[in-house]
């Protein structure tokens, strides 16, 4: 069965260290005491009809509870997962972006597994700036190529 393909966004800013880029930990009790490959840039599948860049937009609201800041969107690229799922990355340079409190949508589950109870959990539990370098380990695999991409396009 072919994965709906999916679209995030990418926050980077340039600062007195280096690149930082806005990455956020996945949210459940599989992802609780993980950090290596735990974290992911804000992403979702697309609606019916909807473009790659609507669709960002739209996830990354969802998902960290404020809207996109202003700032140009800049196609980094398609990125295809080894489970083959794809995911289209747009960035955009948010030096003044802050977040006060991340208030991302909920998912259930059944928790703990075979007990019969469904839990909700969020999607995301944490969202923060990372230096560049620091985000190669913390995303999923699949998302890596899409720090290159950015790196690429930035001066050195």
């Amino acid at each position: 069965m072919a994965h709906p393909p999916s679209a995030g966004i990418l926050l980077y800013r340039g600062t007195a260290n280096g690149i930082e880029v806005f990455i956020a930990h996945m949210g459940g009790p599989f992802w609780v005491r993980k950090d290596a490959r735990a974290w992911s840039i804000p992403k979702g599948e697309f609606q019916p009809g909807e473009s790659a860049p609507d669709a960002a937009r739209r996830e990354f609201s969802e998902e960290i509870g404020v809207p996109v800041p202003d700032g140009d969107l800049e196609e980094l690229g398609v990125f295809r997962y080894s489970s083959g799922k794809t995911v289209t990355v747009f960035a955009i340079d948010a030096p003044g972006f802050e977040l006060a409190e991340l208030v991302s949508n909920t998912f259930e589950v059944e928790w703990p597994p075979r007990s019969g109870r469904m839990r909700a959990f969020p999607e995301l539990d944490d969202a923060r700036w990372v230096p560049l370098d620091d985000a190669r380990d913390k995303l999923v695999a699949g998302q890596v190529p899409a720090l290159d991409a950015l790196a690429r396009r930035l001066p050195h």
